[in-house]
């Protein structure tokens, strides 16, 4: 699934049969799901959602308040690092998406 977008697979997992705008963003959604995941202490509780808008599509995380500051890092490297990533993959099929931490 990921190798299509960075060129590696995260956990084992095998490419999806999805292809196309709607795989490849399903794609995003799945490596960052994937990455915050194992960056918070009650993966169970964080939910991933996406919203289109004109501007492009926007990938939103939930989590437990308690967890924010996980997936943020100090002084943001960690969400940028991740938006960093999901816009590289996003520009390489040509699509605009951006990753917000919602409260």
């Amino acid at each position: 699934m990921f190798k299509k977008l960075f060129g590696f697979l995260f956990g084992g997992e095998k490419k999806s049969s999805a292809s196309g705008a709607a795989g490849s963003l399903r794609d995003l959604e799945a490596f960052v799901d994937y990455v915050v995941k194992a960056l918070v202490d009650a993966p169970a509780e964080v939910v991933i959602d996406t919203v289109e808008n004109d501007e492009g599509t926007t990938i939103r995380i939930r989590c437990r308040k308690e967890d924010i500051g996980k997936i943020v890092g100090k002084r943001g490297k960690t969400i940028m690092a991740i938006r960093s990533l999901v816009s590289g993959a996003a520009g390489r099929q040509r699509k605009r998406v951006s990753v917000d931490v919602m409260d």
